[in-house]
């Protein structure tokens, strides 16, 4: 039987660039480790297999919140949906896509790190992704008081990553890692190098654009995993020949069907979300046009919608 991963796809058909979908498809273990082990320094030198025992059991997708003060308290009563497509009370809270923890085997102890993975659909959203990575990584570090870490003790800091995909990249870009983190430079020699005290942030981003030859497998990998043009099928099979991907579940697992978006999600929940999106909206004012650019659909999908609530309440 095909695996969750292969449900995922298949689930999120050409909508796999869409923020709900491509969490959800992101969070999935076996490609968490891929992201590991091309972006983090600490696993460059393991494999995907042993990158997967590393994850924690916390993955969390749109639960954790970023504002200070908040990272560590328990998320408000959700409305609608899964993880990765809730509304909650105070829209204006931002939350980290995908958090979790990982522990890398050390002789003595396991030495535990968190790790942030965002998704953007753009290079330049309006503003330099390493700035917003820098604050998102600082709020782990942050939160990290009174749970990782108590009092002066900070020398207990878990080190942080704040790794952002960003698809659709222009072609002077192509597909390139950058990481950013804190180093060491000596104005008067003297003072030790001890890295471990301060290297406890790094930003990474990983940019992709499926039309240039350049990159490396992560970035090959991600270009089919999110590619907006390809069938699922395609996908599925390029993921598991290509690079190795298991698309079938081991254990057996009853598979999610391979259905087109449209058919399988509206009967599964997601004519609910929507439903509650656009009832919100309308009561703001917006236009079927705003709506359907916000909620990144087609206007016949927000018309369909508005139709179904008017027959209702006849």
């Amino acid at each position: 039987m095909r695996n969750e991963l292969a449900g995922d796809i298949g689930l999120a058909a050409g909508k796999i660039q869409y923020d709900a979908q491509c969490k959800r498809v992101l969070a999935n273990r076996v490609i968490l480790a891929w992201i590991l082990k091309y972006t983090v320094e600490e696993f460059e030198d393991m494999s995907i297999r042993q990158i997967k025992k590393c994850i924690g059991n916390d993955v969390q997708i749109s639960r954790v919140r970023v504002s200070p003060g908040k990272t560590n308290t328990p998320e408000p009563e959700r409305i609608v949906g899964d993880d990765a497509a809730d509304k909650i009370p105070g829209e204006g809270d931002i939350y980290f896509d995908i958090r979790f923890s990982v522990y890398l085997p050390k002789k003595r102890e396991k030495v535990k790190m968190i790790v942030n993975v965002e998704a953007q659909k753009d290079f330049y959203p309006g503003y330099a992704i390493p700035g917003r990575g820098i604050y998102y990584g600082s709020r782990m570090i942050s939160a990290q008081k009174g749970t990782e870490f108590s009092g002066s003790d900070y020398d207990n800091i878990k080190k942080v990553y704040s790794i952002w995909i960003c698809m659709n990249c222009p072609d002077h870009i192509g597909n390139a890692i950058s990481e950013y983190s804190i180093t060491k430079k000596d104005k008067i020699p003297g003072i030790p190098d001890a890295k471990e005290t301060y290297d406890k942030l790094s930003v990474v981003m990983i940019c992709l654009n499926p039309r240039t030859g350049k990159g490396n497998r992560l970035t090959q990998m991600l270009n089919v995993l999110l590619s907006s043009e390809m069938k699922p099928e395609k996908r599925i099979k390029a993921l598991e020949e290509e690079f190795h991907i298991p698309m079938e579940d081991e254990m057996g697992k009853e598979l999610n069907q391979m259905c087109n978006l449209s058919d399988l999600v509206e009967e599964k929940g997601r004519e609910g979300l929507l439903t509650e999106q656009i009832q919100k909206k309308l009561i703001k004012g917006k236009s079927i046009s705003m709506i359907a650019d916000e909620l990144e659909v087609d206007e016949s999908v927000v018309r369909k919608f508005v139709e179904k609530m008017q027959k209702k309440s006849v």
